[in-house]
């Protein structure tokens, strides 16, 4: 069994970066996410979330900076067998047979659990015999994860899992996730556009936008470092560089900021869910304090602060 209280970190990047054709796909990325945890990275489509995981699971390599995996650089081979990785598009051979796909991953690896592979699979009513190829797509998704599931692997890498799974699917999964983390202290890293399906699941958040990580932290230091403002959109102003998003409707105003308080009488605080924060950053790419030094950390105006990041 794994150790979920190892101090090694499952990821460690500092000023990691990648270039696209001459573009940056990722650029100046300092983020950490500890080991025994289930991190969600999200962020909009094309915010380097895929590059980001190939990134740890050592299929493409840094042009800046670096990427620590389990204690070792990405991509050595010794890491191989203690990650498994399923891709967006869950590359399988669709010649093989559901059997012969399993029969693989457990001869392929030296830790093997049978029972659990075959339980995914048996969760969705896979017939054994059938090809891979006359699968569709969630069908293919669940024999990928009953792969990356049975591999035992210290840490999971997962790009958008749950994008083509029916309702009943990502329940069933879900819960089969949790439960891999918690039994076998399996860090799981998930990444998804869709926030709804990460909250209750998720016990720490890497949001990634344009390239750039602009928060990272345990999600309940994060959620407890910001505050849900409402008052009169003529009320008392806030400190600029505390302040993620500022919306104003009629009379009223909200306004995320990175504080615990105290505020004035005038705004009515509450701590953000986690959509409420996700999206009040993904709709101000500009806001939160955007730079380096002390205003990257989310904290309150007496300095108070958690492990959140805004970038």
């Amino acid at each position: 069994m794994n150790d979920p209280t190892s101090a090694v970190p499952a990821l460690e990047a500092a000023g990691l970066g990648l270039r696209y054709r001459g573009e940056w796909a990722l650029r100046d990325c300092d983020f950490t996410v500890p080991a025994g945890r289930i991190s969600g990275v999200v962020g909009p489509n094309g915010a380097g979330k895929s590059t980001l995981l190939a990134l740890a699971a050592g299929l493409l390599a840094p042009d800046a900076g670096g990427l620590r995996v389990l204690g070792g650089p990405a991509g050595a081979p010794g890491l191989r067998a203690r990650v498994g990785y399923v891709a967006q598009d869950k590359p399988l051979y669709p010649g093989l047979t559901v059997a012969e796909t399993l029969r693989m991953g457990r001869e392929l690896n030296p830790v093997w659990d049978e029972e659990g592979a075959r339980r995914v699979v048996e969760q969705g009513e896979l017939r054994l015999r059938a090809r891979v190829g006359s699968l569709s797509g969630g069908q293919r998704t669940r024999v990928a994860l009953a792969l990356a599931l049975g591999k035992c692997a210290d840490l999971l890498l997962l790009d958008e899992p749950m994008s083509d799974l029916d309702p009943l699917a990502r329940h069933q999964l879900t819960g089969t996730l949790m439960s891999v983390a918690a039994e076998r202290g399996t860090t799981i890293v998930v990444s998804s556009h869709v926030l709804p399906e990460l909250d209750g699941v998720i016990d720490h958040v890497l949001l990634v936008q344009g390239g750039r990580v602009r928060l990272c932290g345990d999600l309940e230091e994060v959620l407890d470092g910001h505050r849900l403002l409402t008052g009169p959109a003529a009320g008392p102003g806030l400190p600029e560089r505390l302040v993620v998003e500022r919306r104003v409707g009629g009379r009223r105003a909200t306004a995320l900021v990175r504080s615990a308080g105290p505020f004035d009488e005038g705004w009515q605080s509450e701590r953000p869910g986690l959509e409420e924060l996700l999206l009040g950053y993904l709709r101000s790419p500009g806001g939160g304090g955007a730079g380096s030094g002390d205003e990257n950390k989310s904290g309150n105006e007496n300095g108070n602060e958690n492990e959140g990041r805004a970038a």
